[in-house]
């Protein structure tokens, strides 16, 4: 079965904080937020528009998500959509959930990489359909 990958029309960023600090912003809105931490640093990703200016981010990004929820026994389904980006020179941020699994993809790089995930058999939607032409 081929994937069915939904792109997200909303900014993201990765917000780098010291290790062991809690983001003092509501970073929980949009399509898709995690908070991460390891022994050298909290990340947050999250929509851009709620960082406070002045923190470190990288970004903006967009997600995209994987129609879900897949089956903890599923094999490859990282690989099917990072490896025909590689020759495409596009470096991503991949995460999972519990259901599913998220790529965020550079913004600027969204429709390049859309069009490498077709030409590769894997079906791109997005979340919003408009109904217009173009959209």
């Amino acid at each position: 079965m081929r994937l069915h990958l939904m792109t997200h029309p909303e900014a993201l960023v990765i917000a780098r904080l010291d290790a062991g600090v809690e983001p003092p912003w509501d970073w929980t809105p949009g399509p898709f937020s995690s908070l991460s931490r390891s022994p050298q640093e909290t990340s947050v990703v999250c929509l851009e528009e709620v960082v406070p200016s002045g923190t470190l981010t990288e970004g903006p990004f967009r997600a995209v998500e994987v129609a879900g929820p897949l089956a903890f026994d599923a094999v490859g389904v990282m690989a099917e959509i990072l490896t025909p980006l590689v020759p495409a020179g596009i470096s991503v941020l991949a995460l999972s959930t519990y259901d599913t699994d998220w790529v965020l993809v550079p913004q600027d790089e969204i429709t390049v990489a859309e069009s490498v995930w077709r030409k590769a058999g894997l079906i791109i939607t997005p979340t919003i359909l408009t109904g217009r032409s173009g959209s």
